[in-house]
């Protein structure tokens, strides 16, 4: 089936749950799970009935189909809340997928953007799912040009609540939520540039006592929530105050996803930037934001004064691309600085699969990741991939 044809047959009646798989999800860091992972609060919105259970591993079954790599077969819906019964484990995840032959295990699905389209009768539980597991980079930009980017370690449903506000007992606000007269007066006149929605995180969170790996995940979560709420801000009236045309509304919601895409490719990359500086890297002297030799790498060390100095040694020049996801996205690293013996390429995909990293580690790329992240790797890649403050104790010392 076309992916066109599959998101319009979805679109009515169904709630989606998005996510990109990580190497929990599948089975490419070893382990045992077997099923994807679903958070509790979707879980019991597609399950409600599940939520009344106490006895071990709560569980329902429904048909899946895999629409984007023909398979069909009965999946199992668990909780695992044996944490009711003083032990540790209290999860939802999908199961009786497969093994390895299933795409939503496949070790190469790892990083792959996922939609699961359920059909939920009225108060009843779930009972049938349908997926698609994007085959390629062009279908992950279809996706998410419909419903905005979907970034490792996160989800999103759709349609966007679809009735998950309800389930939640009081509004929890987080540190970096604003509310509206919270936020600069500037800023829901004119939508901030990315710089500025940085600068506005590392005042929120400054966390300079914290290393640098911790540090780029809590501002990478603080900058969301930020989003989040200047979005609601600046959107939501306009919402609220309805639309006179179909045009309209789509010009609107066009504005709205193309924001988000766009925040989601640079946000990376500022953060570390800001990062260097605070670790006393010195801007154009000790690397280069977004040089333009070598085909455009979005950092060079020491600088690009010295990559384009023949005479400077070729083993003491770093360069960094980066990027969010890197499932078929690290090919194009192999374009970049293509004359230095190693590239490094930070990302905050959840895993790889053996197979793709071999091909990463042959065509002479060095994976950087926060160290948080680097434990949902295979144990036999974990030793090959670097932190982000082991990275740049390496340029340091070149």
């Amino acid at each position: 089936m076309d992916l066109t044809d599959w998101l319009d047959e979805h679109a009515e009646g169904w709630f989606w749950f998005v996510k990109r798989l990580s190497g929990n999800d599948t089975l490419a860091n070893g382990s045992h799970q077997a099923g994807f992972y679903i958070p509790k609060l979707v879980f019991f919105r597609l399950f409600p009935s599940l939520k009344q259970h106490s006895h071990d591993n709560a569980d329902t079954w429904f048909d899946l189909t895999i629409d984007s790599h023909p398979d069909v077969r009965k999946a199992r819906g668990v909780w695992y809340n044996d944490k009711l019964r003083g032990r540790t484990r209290d999860e939802c995840r999908v199961t009786n997928l497969g093994g390895a032959q299933s795409a939503l295990l496949d070790p190469d699905s790892t990083g792959a953007l996922t939609i699961f389209a359920f059909r939920q009768p009225d108060g009843s539980d779930a009972d049938t799912c349908n997926v698609w597991v994007c085959r390629d980079e062009l279908e992950e930009d279809f996706v998410e040009r419909r419903i905005g980017p979907v970034e490792p370690g996160r989800w999103i449903t759709w349609p966007p609540d679809g009735g998950l506000l309800a389930l939640l007992q009081t509004p929890v606000r987080t540190d970096c939520r604003l509310a509206r007269h919270e936020l600069p007066p500037e800023w829901l006149v004119r939508f901030p540039s990315g710089e500025e929605i940085t600068r506005k995180v590392i005042e929120l969170r400054p966390d300079s006592q914290m290393t640098v790996d911790k540090r780029l995940l809590r501002r990478r979560d603080c900058e969301f929530e930020l989003f989040q709420s200047l979005e609601e801000a600046v959107e939501l009236p306009n919402v609220q105050a309805g639309f006179t045309t179909i045009a309209d509304f789509l010009k609107t919601a066009q504005t709205v996803l193309q924001r988000r895409k766009a925040r989601s490719g640079r946000s990376l990359e500022l953060h570390i930037r800001e990062i260097l500086t605070e670790e006393n890297f010195q801007e154009n002297q000790d690397f280069t934001y977004q040089p333009k030799a070598g085909n455009k790498p979005d950092f060079l060390f020491p600088n690009e004064a010295a990559y384009t100095d023949p005479s400077f040694p070729r083993e003491r020049v770093r360069m960094l691309a980066v990027k969010t996801t890197i499932k078929d996205r690290w090919r194009q690293v192999t374009e970049e600085c293509d004359d230095l013996p190693v590239r490094h390429l930070l990302t905050l995909q959840e895993g790889v699969s053996e197979a793709q990293f071999r091909l990463i580690m042959n065509a002479g790329i060095r994976l950087v990741v926060p160290k948080a992240q680097i434990a949902k790797y295979a144990k036999s890649i974990r030793p090959h991939v670097l932190s982000v403050e082991a990275f740049m104790a390496d340029v340091r010392t070149a």
